[in-house]
């Protein structure tokens, strides 16, 4: 080593000065800098939000708080549904879809307003003055520390950036460093098109401040207020003009403090300037180093809950963008243990206690006029966000989901009395941060009167998970109102006198030869919705020992939902009529909801509803949006087929090298889900479906791999969490179980399935399982045996033998289960 090289180490050592080490387990990195906002690296504290470009000479910091919305508090109910309602039915019933959808576009559909926009902050810019040269260039996300670095050299001199978005401090810290003092010169300024003023407030403080947009007729009201403080070692710092200037610098801290006037859905009285001004007051005089600890220490309380490896390959050496491009025909398991992950980062980052829920896009966008306007679209996507949340042990992310759901059954409840003269609540196929619950966009889309049904899966979901009955006594009353709205909004149907939905859609599918109209009545995920809801409500007014004058009503209700359909083709039917067309690939699968994300069709109780599901997906292939590609891969695990889960897995790791439109999905370089263009959903999705595939929990039993694709031959997950309190860690070889750890938080029953044997270390016993799990969290469904077409042909139901167990446990206790000798 010579000595030159010797006093660069020393250097770099005395100045806490290090270059990043490339890649790793959690790292996304790239040798390039990010051209366009999908190349960006996201980080996010549930409220604020960056995407981070790491140029060179031209840095800039993409900015979002996720209570700046277009508008301001407004309802879009139409007050012309009671007149229109019977009328709709009667065409429904009597065959005249299009008649029909005519008038619910006229008395039903929102007359103007159909959502508000969540909207792009804008962009804190550094300009660099004198780089040139840059050689050696990285940058990263890593996931493990919620952390973005850039290095590079230039001139002879190496440059870091980090950045990361603080969970307990509430701002954005970015640190600007090298290895050398007094180089650091660049020039910073805020931008946004919906700017009123930038200026520089004191000598070392840049503020920007600005107002949301107007969209379909509502003002906008969102005030915002940003800040970037700069803190300096060594140089100077002057105010130039709307920016400041920094020169000859050994380091700089910039914190960036965003509020706006948002108080809650209903009130915008919030003093932006003071609350942007108090996150940085009350951090000021911290150190990049504390504040880095405390923003670790609250990230890693959550991340670190969960571990995921299925082995390591030499592709981990390339830059992330070459091995997405690469995945599909090289071995590069750890891009898939990366992007499970980045999934839990994703929703670490975007939803957080007592903010926002993660929207159609997180918490991350660069527009004004975003697609679908980043909203919340409740017949799938909203809910997709959040099927990690329970299973992967994020059960605090799933809490701005279930406050949103709470308010929407508030404002909810005026438009089901407005618009159908009805008790309870209802919302329709989407909603914003104002909790609109009237019918966005067109009939064919937004007719769909049920997403208070399916939000209130997720109330009842997490009960079973936690099995706190303090909070299933805080979310009765909501489950309650949900039911009582179709108590009222239920209507008998001419043929077999069952109780069905309408008008109402298969979200957002139109049958063949249905007059180019989505409306119907009866439709298969209604009807699978209505008994879930009924069910479940029923269920929790029994645990709570309430209402009981209400059981024999849903009881009744219950009794009088259609039964599902296998049509002509062995499909499960998407509507109450067999007008399927196996050649139709529409990206909703809604009638599979029964599937998965509910439990109502499984192998052991319904075969032929299973076969028939696999049928639909057959027909429907493999070819969809990114979002569509993530719910199929959760479907294929439910379904038992893990190679095919894992081919969907690879078609969704597919390359996607420009931010667009297009119908075919896939990723994008920073691994963000391309619907294209971006949604989140599609990672959120990915993530619940790996874990489906490891991991089983509605059927009855804790069901140890249960799709696990032939390729994933040696691995380990730990720290899922199943109903029933359980959580349960895997590790396995040769496809086969070798060791399974439970630890019990509720105690009661433990129904474990497995393909292979398992013998229990300890006293407790392990006993062959017989009889139903007597645990209450793991109640299979008994639903109406399904209606068979004569022209249907079914397909046997072969799945593998299980080895399936009973284990009496207690609370807070450890169980660990091994192989059987004579299988190792």
């Amino acid at each position: 080593m010579n000595v030159n090289h010797c006093i660069l180490i020393i250097c770099l050592f005395i100045s806490g000065f290090s270059p990043a080490q490339k890649g790793g387990k959690y790292k996304l990195w790239y040798d390039k800098p990010a051209k366009q906002w999908v190349e960006a690296l996201p980080v996010g504290n549930g409220r604020l939000a960056a995407m981070v470009f790491g140029d060179p000479s031209k840095e800039k910091f993409q900015l979002n708080e996720g209570t700046f919305w277009s508008g301001g508090p407004s309802r879009n109910d139409n007050p012309d549904g009671p007149k229109v309602l019977d009328s709709i039915r009667y065409y429904l019933f009597n065959g005249n879809y299009k008649r029909a959808e005519t008038l619910s576009n006229k008395g039903l559909t929102a007359k103007t307003l159909h959502g508000s926009a969540f909207q792009n902050i804008g962009d804190l810019n550094l300009d660099f003055n004198n780089l040139g040269d840059v050689k050696d260039y990285y940058r990263e996300l890593d996931i493990e520390k919620a952390i973005t670095t850039t290095t590079f050299s230039s001139n002879g001199t190496y440059y870091k950036r980090e950045v990361f978005a603080s969970i307990p401090d509430q701002v954005i810290v970015i640190k600007l460093s090298s290895d050398k003092k007094n180089v650091l010169n660049f020039s910073a300024g805020f931008n946004s098109e919906l700017k009123k003023n930038t200026k520089a407030i004191d000598a070392n403080t840049l503020q920007m401040d600005g107002l949301s947009s107007t969209l379909d007729g509502v003002q906008g009201q969102v005030k915002f207020n940003a800040l970037a403080k700069f803190i300096s070692k060594g140089g100077t710092i002057s105010v130039s003009g709307n920016g400041i200037s920094i020169t000859n610098a050994d380091e700089v801290m910039i914190l960036i403090s965003i509020a706006t006037n948002f108080t809650d859905y209903k009130t915008l009285n919030t003093d932006e300037v003071s609350k942007s001004k108090k996150y940085i007051t009350q951090i000021k005089n911290k150190s990049f180093n504390t504040l880095f600890k405390n923003h670790i220490n609250a990230y890693q309380k959550y991340f670190k809950r969960v571990d995921f490896s299925i082995g390591t390959s030499p592709a981990s050496q390339f830059p992330t963008n070459i091995r997405i491009k690469n995945f599909a025909t090289s071995y590069d398991p750890e891009l898939v243990s990366l992007y499970y992950q980045f999934g839990r980062y994703l929703l670490i980052s975007s939803s957080q206690p007592g903010g926002q829920p993660a929207n159609l896009q997180g918490i991350w966008n660069n527009s004004n006029k975003p697609a679908w306007d980043s909203k919340y679209t409740i017949n799938i996507n909203t809910e997709m966000n959040y099927w990690p949340a329970e299973k992967t042990n994020l059960p605090e992310m799933h809490e701005p989901l279930i406050q949103m759901v709470k308010d929407l059954s508030v404002t909810g409840a005026e438009t089901a009395k407005v618009m159908y003269k009805s008790r309870g609540w209802v919302a329709h196929h989407n909603t914003d941060i104002w909790r609109i619950t009237g019918v966005v966009d067109f009939a064919n889309a937004g007719q769909w009167p049920l997403g208070s049904a399916w939000l209130s899966q997720h109330l009842w979901e997490k009960y079973l998970y936690s099995g706190d009955k303090n909070y299933l006594k805080s979310i009765y009353p909501v489950l309650k109102s949900a039911a009582l709205f179709y108590e009222d909004f239920l209507i008998e149907e001419p043929t077999h006198k069952w109780l069905v939905v309408g008008p109402s859609i298969s979200p957002e599918n139109i049958p063949q030869g249905h007059q180019g109209s989505a409306l119907a009545a009866g439709n298969t995920m209604d009807n699978q919705l209505m008994f879930d809801l009924f069910s479940k409500t029923k269920k929790a007014a029994q645990i709570l020992n309430l209402d009981s004058d209400k059981i024999p009503v849903w009881n009744n209700i219950i009794s009088k939902l259609p039964p599902m359909k296998i049509g002509r083709y062995g499909q499960l039917q998407e509507w109450i009529e067999d007008w399927d067309n196996p050649k139709d690939n529409h990206r909703h699968v809604s009638h599979l909801y029964g599937l998965f994300p509910g439990n109502q069709i499984n192998p052991l109780t319904t075969p032929e509803l299973f076969d028939a599901a696999k049928t639909v997906l057959i027909h429907r292939g493999d070819v969809s949006t990114g979002w569509s590609m993530g719910w199929k891969i959760n479907l294929w695990a439910k379904l038992l087929e893990g190679n095919h889960a894992n081919k969907l897995i690879k078609d969704q790791l597919t390359l996607v090298e420009k931010d667009g439109w297009s119908e075919k999905g896939g990723t994008y370089p920073n691994l963000f889900d391309a619907h294209p263009p971006f949604q989140v959903d599609g990672n959120f999705g990915c993530t619940s479906g790996i874990t489906e595939m490891l991991l089983q929990t509605q059927n009855g039993s804790i069901d140890i791999l249960p799709a696990l694709p032939d390729e994933w031959k040696n691995g380990n997950i730990s720290g899922l969490k199943t109903y029933g309190g359980f959580e349960v860690s895997m590790v396995w070889k040769d496809n086969q179980a070798t060791e399974v750890i439970i630890k019990s938080n509720l105690g009661g029953n433990c129904r474990i399935s497995a393909l292979n044997e398992l013998d229990l270390e300890g006293k407790s016993v392990l006993k062959a399982a017989s009889e139903k799990n007597e645990n209450p969290y793991f109640e299979i469904p008994m639903i109406k045996k399904p209606l068979i077409s004569p022209e249907a042909q079914l397909n046997p139901v072969k799945i593998k033998e299980r080895f399936i167990y009973d284990l009496r446990t207690e609370a807070g206790r450890t169980y660990i289960l091994k192989m059987k000798k004579e299988h190792q």
